[in-house]
């Protein structure tokens, strides 16, 4: 019952005709059965929207809103791009080219018109029309102008004489009286016909039948109100029950399982297994680079031999010191010397192989 109770603000209801404080026995009579009839009809709606809502979040978050942006991109692609180059490379050349071509043609058709026809308009405008036209206006004013106003006066008072004076007499003196007769009655009968019972049924019938409604149509609304808060209610519980749910027969199996299972595994295939083998493919890299060192070294060595069994021995080239470079280095051009001439320095060893070279691979 307390589910049901309306919740209201401190101060006295007001009845439908706002005469009262009593909320009526109508709407007493009417409130308990439609609350409890609207509450079993909203409950599964609001479930089904909340559900909706959900759904329809997830939705856009994963599926609508990159397919939005996939398609963004796609028709940037597809049509932005390729309508601004050609408005840009097409369309804007064509159009000025067009425009050029019209401005041409609008200069060569106004020449035409103003040689052709506005010239000789204007001349005869002003060799014969003028004349002319000062001709008919002297005329009109002194012969024309008389007798038409002559004209105009008799023609006023024949219109005056037989048309108004009668038509104005038979409106005051016949229609008018008639037309009032005729109104007045038409008042009446359609006072007596259809205003009196318009009003009888309106405070008689429509006005109590619409109190009623208004009654039944109020409890409805704040019934249907009531009942949504109450669904959703019962909604968010069964929103959290199944969270609960999930999260105990799913989320956390999976947690223990990784915290227990998962993660001892991988703590003992990391410093059992990854960590050794790591350490031992450093060493084989490290080896394997001594080693192609060592080649390149001994490929170095035989090159300088044949060198210097088909071309002999360079000579020495003595260094010549700057005067503002310090002390003559005597150590490099000797080592260079003896780089260049293909001789071996105090700790080279020209026989010195992959299997005499102390290396990670052939070391003890």
């Amino acid at each position: 019952m307390d589910l049901i109770k309306q919740e209201r603000t401190p101060g006295p209801e007001r009845r439908p005709d706002g005469h009262g404080e009593h909320p009526g026995y109508l709407a007493v009579a009417v409130r308990l059965p439609v609350r409890l009839v609207v509450l079993a009809l909203v409950v599964p709606a609001r479930l089904l929207w909340d559900a909706l809502v959900l759904a329809g979040a997830f939705l856009w978050r994963y599926a609508l809103h990159p397919l939005g942006r996939a398609l963004g991109w796609l028709g940037r692609t597809l049509v932005v791009v390729p309508v601004q180059w050609l408005a840009e490379w097409v369309l804007v050349p064509l159009c000025r080219a067009v425009l050029w071509l019209l401005s041409a043609l609008w200069r060569g058709t106004d020449w035409l018109l103003r040689t052709l026809v506005v010239t000789p308009l204007a001349w005869l405008y002003r060799a014969v029309l003028t004349p002319l036209g000062h001709g008919v206006q002297w005329l009109w004013a002194r012969a024309l102008a008389p007798l038409g106003r002559g004209v105009g006066a008799g023609l006023a008072w024949l219109l005056r004489v037989c048309v108004l004076v009668p038509l104005s007499w038979l409106w005051t003196q016949a229609l008018l009286p008639v037309g009032r007769g005729l109104g007045y009655a038409l008042y009446w009968t359609l006072r007596l016909l259809v205003y009196y019972p318009a009003v009888g049924v309106w405070r008689w019938l429509l006005v109590p039948l619409g109190r009623v409604l208004a009654v039944a149509g109020r409890e409805v609304v704040d019934a249907l109100g009531h009942a949504w808060r109450i669904a959703g209610r019962i909604s968010r519980a069964v929103g959290r029950f199944l969270g609960a749910a999930f999260a105990l027969l799913f989320v956390t199996p999976v947690v223990w399982v990784y915290r227990t299972v998962c993660t001892p595994v991988g703590h003992l295939v990391r410093d059992a297994l990854w960590r050794p083998a790591a350490r031992v493919a450093r060493e084989v890299g490290h080896g394997a680079r001594q080693a192609l060192a060592s080649v390149r070294e001994g490929a170095r060595q035989a090159r300088a031999d044949v060198r210097r069994m088909l071309f002999g021995a360079r000579p020495e080239r003595t260094a010549v010191p700057r005067a503002s470079a310090g002390p003559p280095h005597t150590g490099a051009p000797r080592a260079a010397g003896r780089r260049a001439s293909g001789s071996p320095e105090p700790g080279d060893d020209p026989r010195r192989t992959l299997v005499r070279s102390k290396t990670a691979l052939t070391k003890d």
